[in-house]
């Protein structure tokens, strides 16, 4: 019996496969289960169909994100921060940082898609990637850490 599977199923196949599997196997467990539905001929269609929907919406989205990387990439980025004679800074700039700074200049990136060696944590310039997960793309953005003038000094 031909069955599409509604989820992944250990030594048969992931999420959305055409598989072949015999008939008391599919109607005594994968069916109660609902690990997968009968492969008609429309759900066979519909299920095509679907997945080039979804094929072209990764591509959309692939090429979105290859455009913002773009955009990113020669982004240099300041921040003020309080630091000692030694130009250790009382604190951090971390990845939630840089996303804060990147969405005030209109770019939203999640901080989990930042990526630094370890927190900067000394005065001057650093360099972070912003890399999506899975695809390879990246783009080096300068962060700049200057000391903040201290008010009342």
């Amino acid at each position: 019996m031909r069955v599409i599977l509604q989820k992944d199923v250990k030594d048969l196949g992931k999420v959305g496969e055409l598989v072949n599997v015999a008939d008391g196997y599919a109607r005594n467990f994968l069916f109660p289960r609902r690990m997968a539905i009968e492969a008609t001929e429309k759900r066979v269609k519909e299920y095509q169909h679907l997945q080039k929907v979804a094929e072209v919406k990764k591509k959309k989205a692939k090429a979105e994100r290859q455009k913002i990387l773009e955009a990113l990439s020669g982004l240099s980025l300041v921040f003020h921060r309080e630091a000692g004679e030694t130009e250790k800074l009382f604190g951090s700039v971390t990845t939630a940082d840089i996303s804060d700074a990147l969405e005030e200049k209109g770019y939203m990136i999640d901080r989990r898609d930042i990526h630094l060696e370890e927190p900067i944590r000394i005065l001057g310039q650093h360099r972070a990637k912003v890399k999506f997960s899975g695809e390879g793309q990246e783009a080096d953005v300068a962060v700049v850490v200057e000391r903040a003038e201290v008010k009342g000094a």
